[in-house]
């Protein structure tokens, strides 16, 4: 049996041959949370003409006043005429500078006396006050590069540079599949010897919003050909993640099952804890991942692979988690030969590992907000050093 391979080795292996999926048009609100197929142009220049960026007054720069005031330019109703010698104009922040003036007097500064203005003695007229045109951006612009996940923000420079739609990467089809004898679909009925089927839903949600759609199939029995027929099943799929079965026990079929459908197995079992038996392999265009059973290694193991997998079908350029450096609350001894994830949460700042870190413990995992990586035979690190970690809060998707 080979020896299991390094994470960071394994990451890479699944991604290497990963080709994001076609691009397809949708409407700009519609694209939230998915990837740029092709780099994004403005179609109109932001500002469009100079503006006014305060209230106040538009006029001559370096004129000393008074003026006469002659109209107004608010927002959308911008002032018909040219601004003269001696003139000025009541401007609001965002109106089109009209003609002739060239800077604005802030209203703070300013004495009106029916139409007559004068300064206060409390500033002057600045020309720094004017967003000039093609200020944000200007027609032609690049405004995101191909790849970038759009959000809330992206949504709102899409539509400012003229876009009603955009070229977005399809979302990958995702099917689940739940196996194990010890599983109860309905988990308000189990038998003593039962247990609710919990993963499928775990990872479920896990993958909502980075999948287009999730087929939820089991719990699948541990026999060889009903798992077969259900990878059969899941074949429409761009990505097959099974649940259970992947481990080297008497009654783990998901090897034998992928091999009578006719997959090929790419790797098995990573250096990590939890999350050893962790299997890849593809048939045709679909990439199956096999997942351990024991929750908390199903969700470890969703978090590095399953997620980042998605991603990059789905476009992303950064498809796997980011550490974030933190202090650790309380000492931790010396590591195992494996890379191991401790759960753990933020209190007062600090890194502090939950309590239990079985690999079956659901309650601890779900009091986690927070994995702290520890390499494969770290020395013992005490209290304030500064270790890596990942934030697991919603499942790591936000």
């Amino acid at each position: 049996m080979k020896p299991p391979i390094p994470l960071v080795e394994a990451q890479a292996r699944l991604l290497a041959s990963v080709t994001a999926l076609p691009a397809e048009n949708v409407p700009v609100e519609a694209a939230l949370g998915r990837c740029l197929g092709e780099p994004l142009a403005a179609h109109r220049t932001q500002p469009p003409a100079d503006l006014s960026a305060m209230d106040g007054y538009a006029l001559h720069l370096g004129e000393e006043g008074p003026w006469r005031v002659i109209g107004e330019s608010a927002a959308g109703h911008p002032f018909p005429g040219t601004v003269g010698p001696g003139e000025a104009i009541r401007i609001s922040t965002g109106a089109l500078m009209p003609a002739g003036a060239d800077a604005v007097l802030l209203q703070e500064n300013a004495t009106r006396d029916g139409d007559v203005l004068s300064l206060n003695g409390e500033g002057e007229p600045r020309a720094r006050h004017i967003r000039r045109a093609g200020f944000d951006f200007r027609q032609g612009d690049e405004l995101l590069p191909a790849g970038t996940r759009i959000g809330a923000a992206q949504i709102a420079l899409a539509l400012s540079g003229g876009n009603a739609a955009l070229p977005v990467h399809r979302l990958p089809r995702l099917a689940i599949l739940d196996s194990g004898d010890e599983l109860a679909a309905d988990p308000a009925n189990c038998a003593p010897h039962q247990i609710p089927a919990s993963n499928g839903a775990m990872l479920a949600a896990m993958a909502r919003g980075l999948a287009g759609s999730i087929n939820r199939i089991g719990p699948v029995p541990d026999d060889l050909d009903t798992l077969a027929h259900a990878l059969e099943q899941a074949s429409g799929a761009d990505v097959i993640v099974t649940s259970g079965g992947a481990s080297v026990g008497d009654h783990d079929l998901i090897r034998p099952a992928l091999q009578t459908w006719g997959a090929e197995i790419d790797f098995w079992r990573v250096a990590m804890k939890p999350g050893k038996p962790l299997l890849v392999a593809r048939k045709g265009a679909t990439i199956v991942l096999g997942l351990p059973g024991n929750p908390v290694s199903s969700f470890v193991t969703g978090y590095f692979f399953l997620l980042p997998l998605l991603r990059a079908l789905a476009g992303d350029r950064t498809p796997l988690p980011l550490p974030i450096p933190l202090p650790l609350g309380v000492d931790l001894p010396a590591g195992g030969s494996r890379m191991e994830f401790l759960r753990a949460s933020l209190t007062d700042g600090k890194a502090m590992p939950v309590s239990e870190q079985d690999s079956s413990a659901l309650r601890a995992m779900a009091s986690a907000g927070l994995l702290i990586e520890r390499p494969a035979n770290a020395p013992a690190a005490p209290a304030g050093s500064v270790i890596p970690a990942y934030w697991i809060e919603n499942g790591g998707v936000a």
